[in-house]
């Protein structure tokens, strides 16, 4: 660090009081390697992108030769394996047509016959009363370690809350109708063949400091995440493999361009991030520290400032002044509070009493002890604090066991379908949750236009399921009550999962209804983060999990695709989401179909073909769903009562994440005044079930889902 000496008297009245004082200047400013990275990234995608079909090429004439001497039985699976060769040749040919993954154009190389769309025939979200001002607060359970929205720690469980539900990306899902609508590009267009989407930039766009958005932030915001100056792995091989080109044409055009087509082009690389130069000047190899408590200028509704940070206490958004979109059609009606205040409270029963005592504003009761339990309490009967149920339309998560077919006797279907019945998921639903969840009947179920819902789950079933492990070999019982083969081989596997309480709870349960159908059932709880490292190895025989999935698209190729599976050797593929372990041709075939279909009814037929697999193959054991959300909060909190939004947009996890509410200041003064006088007001229980699911409403799979 440079160092010089003050004036001269200052120097030697300071040097009078201690030695070597010294005023310390400011380093220089970086100066940004953006520009050098291009020309360096863009050679290496295109070696890469070189050894692949140089790779690919080798593999399909082996392949190609194998397939001309093979026999009848050998030839489907060779024919199958050759067919996505030749894809992944022409695959690579077109990527390297291209040129540059990170291209300057101009606009003449933009195509002349594109056919823009604007987004703007969608309706409105949110609520025309909605008013502005006042603050909400909500608790989360941990502080994170970091705000920084890539990187070391940077996917915690409070990214959402700060990013993904507020940051403006290039284009959005409309929360009802799933189709794009305008973020930071007011207009876009795809390409004739499918694989590149052009967007022209909103010229009004700025970041929260005040700067417009540029074409070419978006190409900053790949370098930063592919950079070797960070961990960022998947970043990497995302942007690698699933990006063909990021093109700049002027300052306010640009496109993206797919290795592939796919059904959602748009929303996908629509959803491709910004940054702010400015702010990144001083990127480099000491970015996790530097960045670590710096919130990034956003082109969304809310910002985090020096001020807003309490180490370990709380995080508090501030509304942008003057933001850009705040007068915009789906945007005008949101965003509403001008402060959103989240308070660490790592204990729930201490939030649920900070809440009942005003000091938070809203409170999950999706669990029923807090539905039924918690809420008999003088607020609610004052109708001070508000109780409703939202019935939401979002896919239900996959929540179940994974099972690893890699692992004795999981290799064994028939091991499979036994296990299956002999989960009493029913039972747990009924004790555990009181009836009100339900019971989840297949992966990626509850698309309307690509789940099969013919599929069932199978249901518990003591005499099925030793039918299915005699089939399996099976046939004795020992003394304990647990099957064996002849040669004394027990009948055991072991599910892994998170230490939650409710978890134990659940899987006592499970394992001893699991007993009477003749299967051990060991249990192996873990501490969450050895869990996940244990299921990223894939080092588990069962593991409980569930992930979130995205509302337009079912995910089956990050799942079943041999590519996640197996490595070059043969083992489990580390660090992939193939739980399974799953590698099959077939498989691979419709998982592409599924990724890069551009009609609706190749995409829907391939889902469902893929369904049927998962679930005749009983790789994935179904638990539990709830397509409803409960909610409490205080009566100042408002919730939208409109023609286009009823409490909430029906597509989301959490009503909070489409900041539809508001908060009504001269409520909350009367309310306080009320609870001082002891003045009450109706009790409220509401059910906001517009968008509810009400059976039948997936039996047509040509029409598109139900508008409220």
């Amino acid at each position: 660090m440079n160092r010089r000496p003050l004036f001269l008297l200052a120097y030697l009245i300071c040097a009078a009081v201690c030695a070597g004082c010294r005023r310390e200047e400011p380093p220089p400013a970086r100066v940004s390697r953006f520009d050098a990275f291009v020309p360096t990234y863009n050679r290496y995608i295109r070696d890469w992108l070189t050894k692949q079909r140089v790779a690919t090429r080798k593999e399909l004439d082996e392949t190609t030769a194998k397939l001309a001497a093979a026999g009848d039985d050998q030839r489907p699976g060779l024919e199958t394996k050759t067919a996505a060769l030749q894809r992944e040749m022409e695959k690579w040919e077109f990527r390297l047509g291209l040129g540059d993954y990170l291209k300057s154009g101009s606009p003449a190389d933009i195509p002349a016959d594109l056919v823009w769309q604007d987004g703007m025939d969608q309706p409105e979200i949110g609520d025309p009363r909605a008013k502005k001002g006042g603050t909400l607060r909500r608790f989360v359970p941990n502080f994170p370690a970091t705000i920084a929205p890539f990187g070391d720690n940077s996917n915690n469980e409070f990214r959402g809350e700060i990013y993904d539900y507020i940051d403006l990306p290039l284009v959005i899902l409309h929360p009802t109708t799933l189709q794009p609508i305008p973020a930071v590009a007011e207009k876009w267009a795809v390409s004739a063949d499918g694989r590149t989407v052009y967007f022209k930039l909103n010229p009004a766009a700025t970041y929260s400091n005040g700067e417009p958005v540029n074409a070419r932030d978006f190409q900053l915001a790949v370098y930063l995440r592919v950079s070797d100056d960070i961990f960022n792995p998947f970043s990497k091989q995302f942007y690698r493999e699933e990006i063909a080109q990021v093109a700049v044409y002027d300052e306010h055009t640009l496109s993206v361009s797919l290795p592939e087509t796919r059904l959602n082009a748009v929303t996908f690389t629509g959803a491709l991030p910004t940054a702010c130069p400015s702010f990144y000047q001083d990127y480099g190899p000491d970015y996790p520290q530097r960045y670590q408590w710096q919130f990034p200028p956003t082109t969304g509704a809310y910002e985090i400032r020096a001020d807003g940070i309490v180490k370990g206490a709380s995080i508090t958004q501030h509304r942008v002044k003057n933001w850009w979109a705040r007068d915009l059609k789906y945007y005008r009606y949101r965003f509403n509070p001008d402060r959103l205040v989240n308070v660490v409270i790592r204990d729930e029963p201490k939030a649920f009493e900070l809440f009942r005592a005003g000091e938070l504003d809203t409170f999950y009761l999706t669990r029923p002890e807090l539905w039924y339990e918690k809420c008999e309490i003088n607020e609610v009967f004052s109708g001070y604090i508000e109780r409703t149920t939202f019935f939401n339309r979002y896919p239900p998560i996959p929540r179940g066991f994974y099972m690893n077919v890699r692992k004795p006797p999981l290799d064994n279907r028939d091991v499979r379908v036994g296990i299956h019945f002999s989960l009493n998921w029913q039972k747990v639903i009924d004790t555990l949750f009181r009836g009100d969840y339900k019971r989840l009947n297949a992966f990626n179920e509850g698309y309307p236009l690509f789940s099969d819902p013919s599929i069932k789950a199978r249901p518990y079933s003591v005499e099925a399921a030793r039918e299915a492990f005699a089939k399996a070999g099976y046939t004795n019982e020992g003394s304990d009550g647990i099957l064996r083969k002849p040669d004394g081989t027990r009948l055991t596997t072991s599910v892994s999962y998170p230490v939650i309480p409710l978890y134990d709870r659940m899987f006592s349960i499970l394992r001893e209804d699991a007993k009477a159908c003749g299967l051990d059932l060991r249990l192996d709880p873990l501490e969450f983060t050895v869990s996940y490292k244990k299921e990223m190895l894939k080092q588990y025989e069962m593991d409980f999990s569930s992930w979130v999935v995205a509302p337009d698209l079912p995910g089956f190729y990050e799942f079943l695709h041999s590519s996640a599976a197996l490595d070059a050797k043969g083992n489990p593929k580390p660090q992939t989401n193939n739980l399974f372990v799953w590698a099959r041709p077939d498989t691979d075939k419709l998982c592409d179909i599924v990724r890069t279909g551009r009609t609706v009814e190749e995409v829907r037929d391939a889902a469902r073909a893929l369904q049927h697999i998962v679930h005749d193959e009983a790789i994935f054991a179904p638990a539990y769903t709830v397509d409803f959300i409960r909610l409490a909060s205080w009566r100042w909190v408002k919730w939208p009562d409109c023609e286009h939004t009823r409490f909430s947009a029906p597509v989301v996890l959490d009503p909070h994440e489409v900041h539809v509410l508001w908060i009504d200041e001269d409520t909350h003064r009367e309310t306080l005044d009320a609870q001082k006088t002891g003045k009450r007001f109706p009790e409220i229980n509401r059910t906001a079930d517009t968008y509810r699911d009400r059976g039948g409403s997936e039996t047509d799979s040509n029409s598109p889902p139900a508008a409220p």
